[in-house]
């Protein structure tokens, strides 16, 4: 084993995320199970291990990017005897959007095993993701959370201590709660303007020069005026969030109405093929309810 670190996981986020780790000049052992997503980063300079069992062997922290809860347990082959192996004497640094209750499980498991787990997930999409301008919301041991500190910072720009496992990605949910309802909002917005017959450009210029404008709606707002889907945070990123969201709110016994209404537009927009397409492509469910309406109003 070395001092470098592992990556696990080179999806939309974990990919850029990676790759500011090894501009700073961190020795990178990666892994993710579309292997040719490791090639922008091998030419980084960074290793190519065969499976995440090597990762695990090589190094001693190991940042794990993954999909769900179902790709955290598949890959570091949770529930088997392999487990425990591979994780005794590590420390796993979990990056990805997982349910509270999840994470906590997972830290114990670890913990149990003689490794260490801090949670670790990120406030921002790809774009922050490729200027190393994520919000990192830590959880766990506070020491363990100041030492990775400096390993997250090209990643990072802010990391904030957030408590015990689970509130990191409490406070995550808060955050993608507000996210969600203003991207669909936004996109209501641009969608109302079209059939009024309102000019995007002139409602794009409006929205930028108000007092509601932010790098992220600004952000967005041009993709909707441009058309342009290309994922930043996918629909089934999205969807995946949104009912990460209710399932918390629910058991925290928290109304929040506004999310399940994203929550719908989202599965609509899924069950339309729209999965991979960026957030805002909740467009297409947006207009495909305004035709139904146009329909029945001229039966």
């Amino acid at each position: 084993m070395n001092s470098g670190v592992g990556f696990v996981g080179l999806g939309v986020m974990g990919q850029p995320m990676a790759a500011n780790l090894l501009r700073a000049g961190k020795q990178l052992v990666v892994w993710n199970r579309s292997i040719e997503k490791c090639d922008p980063l091998k030419a980084l300079g960074a290793s190519v291990a065969s499976s995440v069992k090597e990762v695990f062997e090589r190094t001693e922290i190991v940042i794990v990017m993954l999909f769900d809860q179902a790709a955290i347990d598949s890959v570091l082959r949770r529930g088997t005897p392999h487990f425990a192996a591979m994780i005794r004497g590590r420390t796993v640094v979990n990056m990805s959007s997982i349910s509270p209750a999840d994470s906590r499980a997972l830290g114990f498991e670890i913990q149990t095993a003689g490794g260490r787990y801090l949670e670790a997930p990120v406030s921002g999409s790809r774009i922050p993701a490729e200027n190393g301008q994520l919000v990192a919301m830590l959880a766990g041991e506070d020491n363990l959370a100041l030492d990775m500190c400096p390993l997250l910072a090209p990643m990072c720009h802010q990391q904030i201590f957030c408590g015990p496992i689970g509130n990191g990605l409490l406070m995550k949910l808060a955050v993608n709660l507000f996210l969600l309802v203003m991207a669909n909002g936004l996109t209501e917005a641009v969608h109302f303007a079209d059939q009024n017959g309102l000019d995007r450009a002139q409602l794009e210029a409006v929205l930028n020069a108000g007092p509601m404008a932010s790098s992220v709606s600004r952000i967005k707002l041009a993709k909707l005026i441009a058309g342009d889907y290309s994922p930043q945070a996918a629909i089934i990123d999205a969807l995946n969030s949104t009912r990460l969201i209710t399932d918390a709110a629910q058991h925290s016994h928290a109304a929040c109405e506004l999310i399940r209404v994203c929550m719908k537009q989202y599965e609509e927009t899924f069950k339309l093929g729209f999965g991979s397409e960026d957030m805002t492509a909740v467009m297409h469910a947006i207009q495909a309810r305004s035709h139904e309406l146009e329909a029945c109003a001229t039966v």
